[in-house]
């Protein structure tokens, strides 16, 4: 959906740093991309048209899910709802543990924000394993609203996230893949 021109100025923009964090990785610094205001203006409308007429709100995921996620929102004239890391917001909650490469973690959402029958974009910065953004669908889910959609940046090829996601039946979009 992304304009070649659109793909050209991100792959030119975004850095990749080697070996960061640690040996072996090479970690895609997206922060040069909020220095380009026209930049981050066309980001936001192709992610926004994505998800135009097919989303009730936008949930993204602590903390770089925000930084598009609630733009996204503001486009799109629909909610934008948090996911955070456990003990980060007031009660009520809803909790949803998933497992990490060594250990386990748990994202929440307040209770009652998600709302019944909605159909929700879950927005993150980039796919890898899937591992958090499917957490996210099953707080979703809890809640009784529908995933319809996913969005990123990034995605990662050969970690299998888009895999991961597709038991939700969601459309799945990534401006870039690496």
């Amino acid at each position: 959906m992304a304009s070649a021109e659109l793909i050209k100025k991100l792959e030119d923009t975004i850095e990749n740093i080697p070996d960061f964090p640690i040996p072996g990785i090479q970690f895609k610094d997206i922060s040069p991309i909020f220095l380009d205001p026209k930049l981050y203006e066309e980001v936001i409308a192709d992610l926004a048209a994505f998800s135009k007429g097919k989303v009730d709100a936008v949930c993204g995921i602590e903390s770089r899910g925000y930084l598009f996620g609630i733009a996204i929102a503001v486009a799109l004239e629909v909610p934008f709802i948090l996911i955070r890391k456990a003990g980060k917001l007031p009660p009520p909650i809803i909790s949803e543990s998933y497992d990490l490469e060594y250990g386990s973690a748990i994202i929440e959402t307040r209770e009652g924000q998600i709302k019944t029958g909605q159909r929700i974009l879950i927005h993150d910065d980039l796919l890898a394993t899937g591992g958090t953004t499917e957490a996210a669908a099953k707080l979703v889910e809890k809640q009784g609203a529908t995933v319809s959609q996913f969005s990123f940046l990034i995605g990662l090829k050969g970690l299998n996230g888009d895999e991961k996601l597709k038991k939700f039946g969601a459309e799945v979009y990534h401006i870039l893949e690496y």
